[in-house]
C-alpha cells in the first residue's frame, strides 16, 4: 500500500489559501477543500486534512495527521509535543497587548490587577509571569477587540497584522508578546516512509520560497562600464556577461535579492546601466 503524507491545514481563511497556493507552486495539485474534510493530491503522495486551526497541533501530536501547516502562535499557545520543520514566510502577524488610546498605559506593570481579554491565555500568562505581573485573564473566542468598549476588560491580548482593527476600536498596541508566521510542524512518531515524502516536499517548498525572495536581473551597458557594474551587484557568484549585436555593448545577467535591488538601482543607472529588467523566478535551487 502506498504511503501518503497526511497534511493538516486550516479548513478556511487566508492561511488555507496561502497553503494551497504554496503546494500548487510546488507542482502539487489539490482540490479545494471548502466542502470536504479530506482531499488527495493527484500527482504527489499527500492527503490534505481540512481541520479547525486550533485542533491541528493535537491531531499532529496524536499522529492523525503527519504534519500540519499552522501559525507559530498556535504552536506556542497549545504547547503540544510537535516539532517545527520549516518557516513559510506568510501569514505574518504578532501577538500583542493593546489598551484604549486614553488608558494612560505606562508599561507592563500598568496591567497589574487589570482584566485582560484574550483568545491566547497560555501565551499571555507566560508573558505576565515573566514580567512579574498579576492580572485577571478573561478568555474569550472571537471579537476580542470589542471587550474594552463593552466594559468586559481594560486591555486585550490578540493577534495583530496591520493594526487597522485596533484603530477602528479605539485601541493602541502597547506590547508585542511574540512574532508569528506560518510554518510546517511534524509529530514525533513520523514513519521513515512519511519522513522521506516530507523531505521531498520541504525541498520543493524551499526552492519556491527562495525564488520568491530573489529576482532575475538583466541590463545593458557599454563594455567599459561592465566591470564597475559587476562590482555593484550582490548577486549569486559571478554575473553572466554576453556581447550584444551592437558593438561595444554587453548584456549583464544575475540573480539578486529583490530588496537589495532598490539599494543599488541609482548606482547602476549612474554607471550607465540601461534597459534594466526584473523578472520573477519560479523555482530556485541553491
Amino acid at each position: 500500500m502506498e504511503t501518503r503524507l497526511k497534511i493538516a491545514v486550516q479548513k478556511s481563511g487566508r492561511l488555507l489559501d496561502d497553503s494551497l497556493m504554496l503546494l500548487k507552486e510546488c507542482g502539487i495539485s489539490v482540490d479545494n477543500g471548502s466542502d470536504q474534510l479530506k482531499a488527495s493530491a493527484r500527482n504527489f503522495p499527500v492527503d490534505i486534512l481540512y481541520l479547525r486551526n486550533g485542533d491541528i497541533p493535537q491531531y499532529v501530536e496524536d499522529s492523525v495527521a503527519d504534519v500540519g501547516i499552522i501559525g507559530q502562535n498556535t504552536i506556542l499557545e497549545k504547547g503540544r509535543a510537535i516539532e517545527q520543520v520549516l518557516s513559510l514566510g506568510f501569514s505574518k502577524c504578532r501577538l500583542s497587548i493593546a489598551t484604549p488610546r486614553q488608558s494612560g498605559y505606562t508599561g507592563p506593570q500598568w496591567l497589574a490587577g487589570k482584566k485582560i481579554a484574550t483568545s491566547y491565555p497560555n501565551s499571555l500568562r507566560r508573558y505576565l509571569d515573566a514580567q512579574g505581573v498579576v492580572a485577571e485573564i478573561h478568555e474569550i473566542s472571537g471579537s476580542v477587540e470589542i471587550a474594552p468598549n463593552i466594559g468586559l476588560a481594560e486591555a486585550i491580548c490578540d493577534l495583530v497584522s496591520t493594526g487597522s482593527t485596533l484603530f477602528k476600536n479605539n485601541l493602541e498596541e502597547q506590547e508585542v508578546i511574540l512574532q508569528s508566521q506560518a510554518c510546517i510542524v511534524k509529530g514525533k512518531q513520523l514513519s521513515d516512509e512519511a519522513q522521506q515524502i516530507l523531505d521531498t516536499l520541504v525541498f520543493r517548498i524551499t526552492s519556491v520560497l527562495t525564488a520568491r525572495q530573489h529576482k532575475y536581473l538583466l541590463m545593458n551597458a557599454r563594455d567599459e562600464k561592465v566591470a564597475d557594474i559587476i562590482r555593484l551587484l550582490p548577486g549569486m557568484k559571478s554575473p553572466t556577461v554576453m556581447p550584444l549585436a551592437e558593438e561595444g555593448w554587453s548584456s549583464i545577467h544575475t540573480v539578486i535579492s529583490e530588496d537589495r535591488f532598490w539599494d543599488i538601482i541609482d548606482s547602476l543607472k549612474a554607471y550607465g546601466a540601461e534597459g534594466i529588467l526584473i523578472i520573477p523566478i519560479q523555482k530556485m535551487i541553491l
